[in-house]
Protein backbone atom coordinates (compact mmCIF):
# COMPACT_ATOMS: atom_id res chain seq x y z
CA UNK A 1 0.00 0.00 0.00
CA UNK A 2 1.39 3.39 -0.98
CA UNK A 3 1.84 5.69 2.02
CA UNK A 4 1.54 9.45 2.17
CA UNK A 5 5.16 9.67 3.31
CA UNK A 6 6.38 7.92 0.18
CA UNK A 7 4.20 10.05 -2.09
CA UNK A 8 4.95 13.40 -0.48
CA UNK A 9 8.68 12.77 -0.91
CA UNK A 10 8.16 13.45 -4.60
CA UNK A 11 6.91 16.96 -3.94
CA UNK A 12 8.98 19.81 -2.61
CA UNK A 13 7.41 22.95 -1.23
CA UNK A 14 8.68 26.49 -1.83
CA UNK A 15 7.66 28.92 0.88
CA UNK A 16 7.32 32.69 0.71
CA UNK A 17 10.74 33.93 1.85
CA UNK A 18 11.51 37.07 3.81
CA UNK A 19 12.79 39.11 0.87
CA UNK A 20 13.21 42.26 2.91
CA UNK A 21 14.30 43.22 6.39
CA UNK A 22 11.85 41.50 8.70
CA UNK A 23 8.86 41.85 6.33
CA UNK A 24 5.93 39.63 7.25
CA UNK A 25 3.96 39.40 3.98
CA UNK A 26 4.10 39.94 0.24
CA UNK A 27 1.60 40.13 -2.61
CA UNK A 28 1.95 37.82 -5.60
CA UNK A 29 1.97 40.14 -8.62
CA UNK A 30 2.56 37.65 -11.43
CA UNK A 31 3.22 33.96 -11.98
CA UNK A 32 5.72 33.10 -14.72
CA UNK A 33 4.94 29.36 -14.59
CA UNK A 34 1.83 27.17 -14.56
CA UNK A 35 1.13 23.60 -13.39
CA UNK A 36 2.91 21.18 -15.70
CA UNK A 37 5.78 23.53 -16.58
CA UNK A 38 9.34 22.31 -16.09
CA UNK A 39 11.49 24.48 -13.83
CA UNK A 40 15.20 24.47 -13.05
CA UNK A 41 17.21 25.59 -10.05
CA UNK A 42 17.45 29.40 -10.07
CA UNK A 43 14.59 29.97 -12.51
CA UNK A 44 12.33 32.91 -11.63
CA UNK A 45 8.81 31.59 -11.02
CA UNK A 46 6.96 34.67 -9.79
CA UNK A 47 7.16 38.36 -8.97
CA UNK A 48 6.01 39.56 -5.56
CA UNK A 49 5.55 42.99 -4.06
CA UNK A 50 6.60 43.61 -0.50
CA UNK A 51 6.02 46.72 1.53
CA UNK A 52 9.21 48.08 -0.03
CA UNK A 53 9.59 46.85 -3.60
CA UNK A 54 8.77 44.33 -6.31
CA UNK A 55 11.05 41.29 -6.18
CA UNK A 56 11.45 38.27 -8.48
CA UNK A 57 11.62 34.89 -6.70
CA UNK A 58 13.76 32.04 -8.11
CA UNK A 59 12.94 28.39 -7.37
CA UNK A 60 15.78 26.58 -5.54
CA UNK A 61 15.35 23.13 -7.15
CA UNK A 62 14.50 21.29 -10.40
CA UNK A 63 11.23 19.58 -11.28
CA UNK A 64 7.76 20.01 -12.75
CA UNK A 65 5.31 22.53 -11.28
CA UNK A 66 2.61 20.60 -9.48
CA UNK A 67 0.53 23.31 -7.81
CA UNK A 68 0.35 27.09 -7.41
CA UNK A 69 -1.13 27.57 -3.96
CA UNK A 70 -2.18 31.20 -4.44
CA UNK A 71 -3.44 33.26 -7.36
CA UNK A 72 -2.12 36.58 -8.60
CA UNK A 73 -3.17 39.50 -6.42
CA UNK A 74 -3.14 37.42 -3.22
CA UNK A 75 -1.26 38.63 -0.13
CA UNK A 76 0.69 35.77 1.45
CA UNK A 77 2.40 35.58 4.83
CA UNK A 78 6.12 34.87 4.94
CA UNK A 79 6.61 31.14 5.51
CA UNK A 80 3.47 29.99 3.68
CA UNK A 81 3.89 27.51 0.84
CA UNK A 82 3.25 29.24 -2.50
CA UNK A 83 4.22 26.50 -4.97
CA UNK A 84 4.85 22.75 -4.94
CA UNK A 85 7.14 21.02 -7.43
CA UNK A 86 7.27 17.36 -8.46
CA UNK A 87 10.98 16.63 -8.24
CA UNK A 88 10.62 13.03 -9.50
CA UNK A 89 8.18 13.18 -12.42
CA UNK A 90 7.55 10.10 -14.54
CA UNK A 91 7.42 7.58 -11.70
CA UNK A 92 4.74 4.83 -11.95
CA UNK A 93 2.61 6.36 -9.21
CA UNK A 94 2.62 9.81 -10.85
CA UNK A 95 -0.67 11.67 -10.46
CA UNK A 96 -1.93 15.24 -10.68
CA UNK A 97 -2.39 15.44 -6.92
CA UNK A 98 -0.77 13.67 -3.95
CA UNK A 99 -2.06 10.08 -3.80
CA UNK A 100 -4.34 9.30 -0.90
CA UNK A 101 -4.20 5.98 0.89
CA UNK A 102 -6.87 3.66 -0.55
CA UNK A 103 -9.91 2.90 1.57
CA UNK A 104 -9.64 -0.67 2.85
CA UNK A 105 -13.37 -1.26 3.33
CA UNK A 106 -14.48 -3.85 0.66
CA UNK A 107 -18.04 -2.62 0.45
CA UNK A 108 -18.24 1.11 1.09
CA UNK A 109 -21.50 2.70 2.06
CA UNK A 110 -23.19 5.38 -0.02
CA UNK A 111 -20.82 8.35 -0.37
CA UNK A 112 -21.38 11.42 1.77
CA UNK A 113 -22.69 14.59 0.20
CA UNK A 114 -19.26 16.18 0.13
CA UNK A 115 -17.48 13.05 -1.17
CA UNK A 116 -19.09 12.23 -4.57
CA UNK A 117 -18.07 8.81 -5.88
CA UNK A 118 -16.10 8.32 -9.03
CA UNK A 119 -14.03 11.50 -9.07
CA UNK A 120 -10.93 11.52 -11.24
CA UNK A 121 -7.77 13.56 -10.64
CA UNK A 122 -7.92 17.06 -12.10
CA UNK A 123 -5.49 19.93 -12.53
CA UNK A 124 -5.25 22.34 -9.63
CA UNK A 125 -7.56 25.29 -10.11
CA UNK A 126 -9.66 23.52 -12.79
CA UNK A 127 -11.92 21.35 -10.70
CA UNK A 128 -12.28 19.65 -7.33
CA UNK A 129 -9.15 19.97 -5.31
CA UNK A 130 -9.81 18.24 -1.98
CA UNK A 131 -7.21 15.77 -0.81
CA UNK A 132 -5.87 14.34 2.41
CA UNK A 133 -3.16 16.97 2.47
CA UNK A 134 -3.94 19.80 4.85
CA UNK A 135 -3.35 23.35 3.66
CA UNK A 136 -3.05 26.56 5.53
CA UNK A 137 -6.16 28.67 5.11
CA UNK A 138 -5.82 31.39 2.50
CA UNK A 139 -5.75 34.93 3.75
CA UNK A 140 -9.15 36.55 3.35
CA UNK A 141 -10.76 33.50 1.69
CA UNK A 142 -12.49 30.28 2.78
CA UNK A 143 -10.52 27.03 2.53
CA UNK A 144 -10.62 25.25 -0.83
CA UNK A 145 -12.29 22.18 0.66
CA UNK A 146 -15.16 24.28 2.03
CA UNK A 147 -15.76 25.79 -1.39
CA UNK A 148 -15.88 22.35 -2.99
CA UNK A 149 -18.26 21.02 -0.33
CA UNK A 150 -20.54 24.03 -0.76
CA UNK A 151 -20.65 23.51 -4.53
CA UNK A 152 -21.49 19.84 -4.14
CA UNK A 153 -24.15 20.53 -1.52
CA UNK A 154 -25.73 23.21 -3.73
CA UNK A 155 -25.93 20.67 -6.57
CA UNK A 156 -27.59 18.12 -4.32
CA UNK A 157 -30.06 20.66 -2.95
CA UNK A 158 -31.10 21.56 -6.46
CA UNK A 159 -32.08 18.02 -7.35
CA UNK A 160 -33.30 16.74 -4.03
CA UNK A 161 -31.66 14.04 -1.95
CA UNK A 162 -30.78 11.17 -4.29
CA UNK A 163 -31.85 7.67 -3.36
CA UNK A 164 -28.62 6.20 -4.67
CA UNK A 165 -25.29 7.60 -5.88
CA UNK A 166 -24.86 8.19 -9.60
CA UNK A 167 -21.18 7.77 -10.42
CA UNK A 168 -21.72 8.65 -14.04
CA UNK A 169 -22.60 12.27 -13.15
CA UNK A 170 -19.86 13.57 -10.81
CA UNK A 171 -20.13 17.09 -9.43
CA UNK A 172 -17.21 19.38 -10.30
CA UNK A 173 -16.54 23.10 -10.20
CA UNK A 174 -16.62 25.19 -13.37
CA UNK A 175 -13.25 25.17 -15.11
CA UNK A 176 -11.33 28.40 -14.44
CA UNK A 177 -7.82 29.42 -13.47
CA UNK A 178 -7.19 30.85 -9.97
CA UNK A 179 -6.85 34.49 -11.16
CA UNK A 180 -10.15 34.18 -13.02
CA UNK A 181 -11.84 32.73 -9.93
CA UNK A 182 -10.56 35.67 -7.90
CA UNK A 183 -11.86 38.11 -10.51
CA UNK A 184 -15.28 36.44 -10.42
CA UNK A 185 -15.32 36.67 -6.62
CA UNK A 186 -14.38 40.37 -6.72
CA UNK A 187 -17.19 41.08 -9.20
CA UNK A 188 -19.73 38.90 -7.40
CA UNK A 189 -20.15 36.58 -10.38
CA UNK A 190 -21.22 32.95 -9.88
CA UNK A 191 -18.95 30.89 -12.14
CA UNK A 192 -21.64 28.25 -12.47
CA UNK A 193 -23.73 30.80 -14.39
CA UNK A 194 -20.93 31.84 -16.76
CA UNK A 195 -20.85 30.48 -20.31
CA UNK A 196 -17.23 29.41 -21.03
CA UNK A 197 -15.58 30.28 -24.34
CA UNK A 198 -12.06 29.10 -23.64
CA UNK A 199 -10.43 25.93 -24.84
CA UNK A 200 -11.81 22.71 -23.30
CA UNK A 201 -14.61 24.71 -21.64
CA UNK A 202 -12.37 26.91 -19.51
CA UNK A 203 -13.88 30.20 -18.30
CA UNK A 204 -11.78 33.24 -19.28
CA UNK A 205 -11.56 36.78 -17.88
CA UNK A 206 -13.62 38.01 -20.81
CA UNK A 207 -16.36 35.53 -19.93
CA UNK A 208 -16.46 36.84 -16.35
CA UNK A 209 -16.59 40.47 -17.50
CA UNK A 210 -19.39 39.62 -19.94
CA UNK A 211 -21.39 37.99 -17.15
CA UNK A 212 -20.80 40.97 -14.86
CA UNK A 213 -21.74 43.59 -17.47
CA UNK A 214 -25.54 43.54 -16.90
CA UNK A 215 -25.09 43.92 -13.14
CA UNK A 216 -22.63 46.79 -13.58
CA UNK A 217 -25.06 48.61 -15.86
CA UNK A 218 -27.85 48.36 -13.30
CA UNK A 219 -25.96 49.23 -10.12
CA UNK A 220 -22.78 50.96 -8.90
CA UNK A 221 -19.60 48.98 -9.36
CA UNK A 222 -18.77 46.63 -6.47
CA UNK A 223 -15.83 47.06 -4.18
CA UNK A 224 -12.85 45.68 -6.07
CA UNK A 225 -9.65 44.14 -4.77
CA UNK A 226 -6.52 45.64 -6.27
CA UNK A 227 -5.02 43.56 -9.05
CA UNK A 228 -1.44 43.68 -10.30
CA UNK A 229 -0.74 45.80 -13.35
CA UNK A 230 -0.23 43.58 -16.41
CA UNK A 231 -0.12 44.01 -20.14
CA UNK A 232 -3.67 42.71 -20.49
CA UNK A 233 -6.17 45.55 -20.88
CA UNK A 234 -8.81 43.47 -19.12
CA UNK A 235 -6.68 42.68 -16.05
CA UNK A 236 -8.82 44.99 -13.88
CA UNK A 237 -12.42 45.96 -14.69
CA UNK A 238 -13.09 49.66 -15.22
CA UNK A 239 -15.68 51.20 -12.89
CA UNK A 240 -19.11 51.67 -14.40
CA UNK A 241 -20.39 55.07 -15.49
CA UNK A 242 -22.77 55.16 -12.50
CA UNK A 243 -20.05 54.52 -9.91
CA UNK A 244 -19.51 57.40 -7.48
CA UNK A 245 -16.70 55.76 -5.50
CA UNK A 246 -13.89 53.31 -6.04
CA UNK A 247 -12.26 51.61 -3.07
CA UNK A 248 -8.67 50.38 -3.29
CA UNK A 249 -7.24 48.08 -0.59
CA UNK A 250 -4.28 49.57 1.25
CA UNK A 251 -1.37 47.19 0.87
CA UNK A 252 2.14 46.82 -0.49
CA UNK A 253 4.15 49.97 -1.01
CA UNK A 254 1.20 52.29 -0.31
CA UNK A 255 0.61 50.66 3.07
CA UNK A 256 4.30 50.97 3.96
CA UNK A 257 4.33 54.64 2.93
CA UNK A 258 1.32 55.41 5.10
CA UNK A 259 2.73 53.67 8.16
CA UNK A 260 6.16 55.26 7.75
CA UNK A 261 4.82 58.78 7.24
CA UNK A 262 2.43 58.60 10.18
CA UNK A 263 5.17 57.17 12.38
CA UNK A 264 7.62 59.88 11.29
CA UNK A 265 5.19 62.78 11.57
CA UNK A 266 4.13 61.87 15.10
CA UNK A 267 7.53 60.74 16.38
CA UNK A 268 10.03 63.31 15.14
CA UNK A 269 9.23 66.99 15.79
CA UNK A 270 9.48 68.50 12.31
CA UNK A 271 10.76 71.96 11.52
CA UNK A 272 10.78 73.26 7.94
CA UNK A 273 12.72 76.27 6.68
CA UNK A 274 12.57 77.85 3.22
CA UNK A 275 14.88 79.88 1.00
CA UNK A 276 14.43 81.23 -2.52
CA UNK A 277 17.62 81.34 -4.57
CA UNK A 278 18.90 82.49 -7.96
CA UNK A 279 20.21 79.36 -9.71
CA UNK A 280 21.05 80.94 -13.06
CA UNK A 281 24.77 80.11 -12.72
CA UNK A 282 23.89 76.53 -11.76
CA UNK A 283 21.83 76.15 -14.92
CA UNK A 284 24.77 77.47 -16.97
CA UNK A 285 27.04 74.94 -15.27
CA UNK A 286 24.62 72.13 -16.16
CA UNK A 287 24.70 73.19 -19.81
CA UNK A 288 28.53 73.26 -19.77
CA UNK A 289 28.82 69.83 -18.11
CA UNK A 290 26.60 68.30 -20.76
CA UNK A 291 29.30 69.21 -23.28
CA UNK A 292 32.17 68.02 -21.07
CA UNK A 293 33.84 64.85 -22.35
CA UNK A 294 34.42 63.67 -18.76
CA UNK A 295 30.63 63.56 -18.30
CA UNK A 296 29.96 61.67 -21.54
CA UNK A 297 27.55 58.79 -21.13
CA UNK A 298 25.92 60.05 -17.92
CA UNK A 299 22.86 62.18 -17.40
CA UNK A 300 23.54 65.74 -16.24
CA UNK A 301 20.69 67.78 -14.77
CA UNK A 302 20.10 70.31 -11.96
CA UNK A 303 19.42 67.50 -9.47
CA UNK A 304 23.01 66.35 -9.86
CA UNK A 305 24.39 69.75 -8.79
CA UNK A 306 21.81 70.03 -5.99
CA UNK A 307 22.85 66.60 -4.68
CA UNK A 308 26.51 67.58 -4.73
CA UNK A 309 25.68 70.87 -3.00
CA UNK A 310 23.86 69.03 -0.20
CA UNK A 311 26.78 66.66 0.25
CA UNK A 312 29.16 69.61 0.60
CA UNK A 313 26.78 71.29 3.08
CA UNK A 314 26.70 68.11 5.17
CA UNK A 315 30.49 67.96 5.15
CA UNK A 316 30.58 71.52 6.47
CA UNK A 317 27.83 70.78 9.02
CA UNK A 318 28.19 67.08 9.97
CA UNK A 319 25.81 67.32 12.91
CA UNK A 320 22.84 67.24 10.53
CA UNK A 321 23.75 63.73 9.37
CA UNK A 322 22.56 61.84 12.43
CA UNK A 323 19.77 59.67 13.83
CA UNK A 324 17.84 59.57 17.09
CA UNK A 325 18.05 56.26 18.98
CA UNK A 326 15.05 56.31 21.30
CA UNK A 327 15.68 52.89 22.82
CA UNK A 328 19.21 53.71 23.95
CA UNK A 329 18.63 57.44 24.35
CA UNK A 330 21.53 58.27 22.05
CA UNK A 331 22.22 60.47 19.05
CA UNK A 332 23.92 58.37 16.39
CA UNK A 333 26.30 60.52 14.35
CA UNK A 334 26.80 59.13 10.82
CA UNK A 335 30.25 59.51 9.27
CA UNK A 336 28.94 58.49 5.87
CA UNK A 337 26.11 59.74 3.67
CA UNK A 338 23.63 57.37 2.03
CA UNK A 339 21.80 59.93 -0.08
CA UNK A 340 18.13 59.09 -0.62
CA UNK A 341 16.34 60.24 -3.78
CA UNK A 342 12.55 60.16 -3.62
CA UNK A 343 11.14 58.57 -6.77
CA UNK A 344 7.52 58.42 -7.90
CA UNK A 345 6.71 55.02 -9.46
CA UNK A 346 3.50 53.30 -10.58
CA UNK A 347 3.52 51.42 -7.27
CA UNK A 348 3.91 54.56 -5.19
CA UNK A 349 6.67 56.67 -3.68
CA UNK A 350 9.93 54.90 -2.92
CA UNK A 351 13.22 56.30 -1.62
CA UNK A 352 16.26 54.31 -2.76
CA UNK A 353 19.60 55.73 -1.71
CA UNK A 354 23.09 56.07 -3.12
CA UNK A 355 25.46 54.28 -0.76
CA UNK A 356 28.49 56.29 0.39
CA UNK A 357 27.53 59.22 -1.81
CA UNK A 358 30.00 61.43 0.06
CA UNK A 359 32.94 59.54 -1.50
CA UNK A 360 31.79 59.86 -5.11
CA UNK A 361 33.15 62.24 -7.71
CA UNK A 362 30.69 64.23 -9.81
CA UNK A 363 30.76 61.71 -12.72
CA UNK A 364 30.32 58.82 -10.29
CA UNK A 365 27.44 60.59 -8.58
CA UNK A 366 25.81 61.25 -11.97
CA UNK A 367 26.13 57.58 -12.93
CA UNK A 368 24.68 56.43 -9.59
CA UNK A 369 21.75 58.83 -9.94
CA UNK A 370 21.00 57.56 -13.44
CA UNK A 371 21.05 53.91 -12.34
CA UNK A 372 18.89 54.67 -9.31
CA UNK A 373 16.18 56.44 -11.34
CA UNK A 374 16.16 53.83 -14.13
CA UNK A 375 15.86 50.94 -11.67
CA UNK A 376 13.04 52.68 -9.78
CA UNK A 377 11.06 53.34 -12.95
CA UNK A 378 11.40 49.70 -13.99
CA UNK A 379 10.06 48.62 -10.59
CA UNK A 380 13.24 46.65 -9.86
CA UNK A 381 14.48 48.53 -6.80
CA UNK A 382 15.54 46.05 -4.14
CA UNK A 383 14.72 46.40 -0.43
CA UNK A 384 18.44 46.70 0.30
CA UNK A 385 18.66 49.74 -1.98
CA UNK A 386 16.05 51.50 0.18
CA UNK A 387 17.58 50.63 3.53
CA UNK A 388 20.10 52.64 5.48
CA UNK A 389 19.43 56.14 4.13
CA UNK A 390 20.74 59.11 6.13
CA UNK A 391 19.37 62.21 4.33
CA UNK A 392 16.99 62.56 1.37
CA UNK A 393 16.24 64.88 -1.56
CA UNK A 394 12.73 65.10 -3.00
CA UNK A 395 12.37 66.97 -6.28
CA UNK A 396 8.79 68.29 -6.33
CA UNK A 397 9.77 70.77 -9.03
CA UNK A 398 9.33 68.12 -11.73
CA UNK A 399 5.59 68.39 -11.07
CA UNK A 400 5.59 72.18 -11.46
CA UNK A 401 5.35 72.74 -7.71
CA UNK A 402 7.20 75.67 -6.12
CA UNK A 403 7.94 73.95 -2.80
CA UNK A 404 6.45 71.92 0.04
CA UNK A 405 6.98 70.74 3.61
CA UNK A 406 8.46 67.26 3.22
CA UNK A 407 8.12 64.62 5.93
CA UNK A 408 11.29 62.90 7.15
CA UNK A 409 11.99 59.32 6.25
CA UNK A 410 11.99 57.25 9.46
CA UNK A 411 15.47 57.13 10.97
CA UNK A 412 16.73 60.18 9.06
CA UNK A 413 17.33 63.68 10.37
CA UNK A 414 16.78 65.86 7.28
CA UNK A 415 15.08 65.99 3.90
CA UNK A 416 15.52 68.68 1.22
CA UNK A 417 12.65 69.57 -1.11
CA UNK A 418 13.54 71.27 -4.42
CA UNK A 419 10.89 73.34 -6.17
CA UNK A 420 10.40 74.16 -9.84
CA UNK A 421 13.09 76.28 -11.51
CA UNK A 422 11.36 79.22 -13.20
CA UNK A 423 12.36 82.39 -15.01
CA UNK A 424 11.43 85.24 -12.66
CA UNK A 425 12.24 88.95 -12.21
CA UNK A 426 15.17 89.17 -9.81
CA UNK A 427 17.41 91.95 -8.53
CA UNK A 428 20.84 91.15 -9.93
CA UNK A 429 23.73 93.61 -9.55
CA UNK A 430 21.33 96.41 -8.66
CA UNK A 431 18.98 95.85 -11.60
CA UNK A 432 15.83 93.83 -12.09
CA UNK A 433 16.55 91.08 -14.60
CA UNK A 434 14.96 87.76 -15.59
CA UNK A 435 16.79 85.03 -13.68
CA UNK A 436 16.35 81.28 -13.06
CA UNK A 437 14.94 81.00 -9.55
CA UNK A 438 13.86 78.13 -7.30
CA UNK A 439 12.71 77.62 -3.71
CA UNK A 440 14.31 75.11 -1.36
CA UNK A 441 12.68 73.66 1.77
CA UNK A 442 14.59 71.77 4.44
CA UNK A 443 12.70 69.71 7.04
CA UNK A 444 14.70 68.40 9.99
CA UNK A 445 14.26 66.55 13.28
CA UNK A 446 14.32 69.23 15.96
CA UNK A 447 15.36 66.72 18.62
CA UNK A 448 18.88 66.60 17.20
CA UNK A 449 19.03 69.50 14.74
CA UNK A 450 18.40 72.93 16.20
CA UNK A 451 17.41 76.00 14.21
CA UNK A 452 20.94 77.29 13.82
CA UNK A 453 22.31 74.06 12.39
CA UNK A 454 19.35 73.57 10.06
CA UNK A 455 19.63 77.15 8.84
CA UNK A 456 23.36 76.76 8.13
CA UNK A 457 22.78 73.64 6.05
CA UNK A 458 20.03 75.26 3.99
CA UNK A 459 22.02 78.48 3.56
CA UNK A 460 25.08 76.51 2.38
CA UNK A 461 23.06 74.63 -0.24
CA UNK A 462 21.55 77.90 -1.48
CA UNK A 463 24.96 79.61 -1.60
CA UNK A 464 26.47 76.81 -3.68
CA UNK A 465 23.56 76.84 -6.15
CA UNK A 466 23.93 80.61 -6.48
CA UNK A 467 27.72 80.40 -6.92
CA UNK A 468 28.60 76.81 -8.07
CA UNK A 469 32.32 77.57 -7.88
CA UNK A 470 31.92 77.05 -4.12
CA UNK A 471 31.77 73.34 -4.93
CA UNK A 472 35.51 73.64 -5.45
CA UNK A 473 36.43 76.08 -2.70
CA UNK A 474 34.26 74.44 0.00
CA UNK A 475 34.66 70.78 -0.92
Amino acid sequence: MTTMTQTSARFREFKMPDVGEGLTEAEILKWFVQPGDTVTDGQVVCEVETAKAAVELPIPFDGVVHELRFGEGTTVDVGQVIITVDVAPGTPEEAAAPVQEPVEAPAPAAPAADEPKGRTPVLVGYGVAESSTKRRPRKGAAPEAAAVAAAVQAELNGHGAPAAPEPEAPVTRPLAKPPVRKLAKDLGVDLASVVPTGKDGIITREDVHAAAAPAEAAAPAPVLAAEPVTAEPSAAPAPSASARETRIPIKGVRKAIAQAMVGSAFTAPHVTEFVTVDVTRTMKLVAELKEDKDMAGVRVNPLLIIAKALLVAIKRNPGVNAAWDEANQEIVQKHYVNLGIAAATPRGLIVPNIKDAHDKTLPQLAEALGELVATARDGKTSPAAMAGGTVTITNVGVFGVDTGTPILNPGESAILAVGAIKLQPWVHKGKVKPRQVTTLALSFDHRLVDGELGSKVLADVAAILEQPKRLITWA
